[in-house]
């Protein structure tokens, strides 16, 4: 069965409103299986396919001749000296929803989308399955442990593949194929240490050196590897917030991975049962939450605008999203029992915050209710009724 994802709606209102759509995400989020699904009158054309792609470096103007209403071009990132081509027909065409563009590289896409399709073409960034997407029946939910364990990536549910298998093969698939264009590692193997020690420090403050001296690598080899992770969808920085408040705040960003199951399989849990006493359980329970609340912003079109809040001596709240007329401060608890200190943080903060300020405590239990002014809410809320 088609799983009907959550930005379908958005993609559709996209495609009255501009001529161009390019939708960008990790490998395997679905993006060319939305792309057509939505667009099914539409022509399809892959730029992994080798002739395709020489066709489209070698003679852009026949290649895209081929198309006079338009396409669906996958991979568009394979050759991106295509888009100027494509600017040119939609200024003569001057059509809504021409061309669908998929790619699941920031880089060259980026800077060719900010040059030469500026105000021409919406951005949808898909990431794998929300928890809505991925357990749409509420009552045959599984436990958090299972959730965290399996992750979210489409192929996994739609095959029903084991994880670990699955997660193997897309390390492998991501190194060889996308990491080799990429940067000039002549050791792999490290780099897929580099990976693995990431993982260990998701939802965790980044520390550059101390990560680059675990990895035998330098800060800048550091700094390189972590903006091809966070370009190719696999990480989120996530940056401190900043405000005037009067404190010496904490300037490093936190590293989060971008699906549960695939730091799971780089920390090496081979099934759920591992999760249960796991040291890293709560650091995964945090990835998870701070990842639904980035779909949800993404899926709605919407930028991010997530930080975290840390001072000096360790004053501290895991997720503040800065909306502007409000703000919401979130605390992430994968404890099944709400206990006092869940609340230290967000009390702290809503002292120093001036302006309009939801506060919220998502934990790992099965009750939601408020508490002490904030909404305590139980992480499968998270699916359709915390609209963030």
């Amino acid at each position: 069965m088609m799983i009907k994802r959550d930005v379908s709606e958005k993609v559709m209102k996209y495609a009255d409103q501009f001529p161009i759509i390019t939708i960008t995400g990790p490998r395997q989020s679905g993006k060319t299986t939305l792309s057509r699904e939505l667009f099914p009158d539409k022509q399809y054309v892959s730029l992994e396919d080798i002739d395709e792609r020489l066709f489209a470096q070698n003679d852009p103007r026949g290649f895209l001749n081929r198309f006079p209403d338009g396409a669906i071009i996958d991979e568009v990132q394979r050759v991106p000296d295509i888009i100027s081509y494509i600017q040119t027909i939609v200024d003569n065409r001057k059509k809504d929803g021409m061309f669908i563009l998929t790619g699941s590289q920031q880089f060259e896409l980026m800077e060719q989308i900010s040059q030469s399709l500026a105000g021409r073409t919406a951005l949808v960034r898909l990431l794998p399955f929300t928890l809505n997407e991925a357990y749409p029946a509420f009552p045959d939910m599984p436990s958090v442990d299972e959730v965290l364990y399996r992750g979210f990536f489409p192929r996994i549910f739609d095959k029903k593949l084991d994880p670990t298998e699955a997660m193997q093969f897309y390390v492998n698939t991501y190194i060889e194929r996308d990491l080799r264009k990429l940067i000039n590692i002549k050791d792999l193997s490290k780099f897929e240490i580099f990976l693995k020690l990431c993982a260990g420090r998701s939802g965790q403050i980044l520390n550059y050196s101390s990560l680059g001296n675990d990895c035998g690598i330098n800060h800048n080899t550091v700094k390189s590897w972590l903006s091809v992770l966070e370009a190719g969808y696999l990480i989120k920085l996530l940056q401190p917030y900043y405000r005037n408040y009067n404190k010496r705040l904490i300037k490093s960003p936190k590293l989060y991975f971008l699906d549960t199951g695939l730091a799971c399989f780089l920390l090496n849990i081979v099934n759920k049962d591992q999760l249960a006493s796991h040291p890293l359980k709560g650091a995964l329970f945090e990835t998870f939450v701070l990842t639904e609340i980035l779909k949800k912003r993404f899926n709605s079109g919407k930028t991010d605008h997530l930080y975290f809040f840390r001072d000096n001596v360790g004053n501290e709240v895991d997720l503040i999203c800065d909306y502007g007329e409000e703000v919401r401060a979130i605390e992430i608890k994968s404890g099944q029992t709400v206990a006092e200190d869940f609340f230290k943080g967000l009390l702290y903060f809503s002292k120093l915050h001036d302006k309009s300020l939801k506060s919220y405590v998502i934990y790992g239990g099965d009750q939601t209710y408020a508490r002490n002014q904030v909404e305590v809410v139980q992480w499968k809320d998270l699916k359709d009724k915390l609209a963030f």
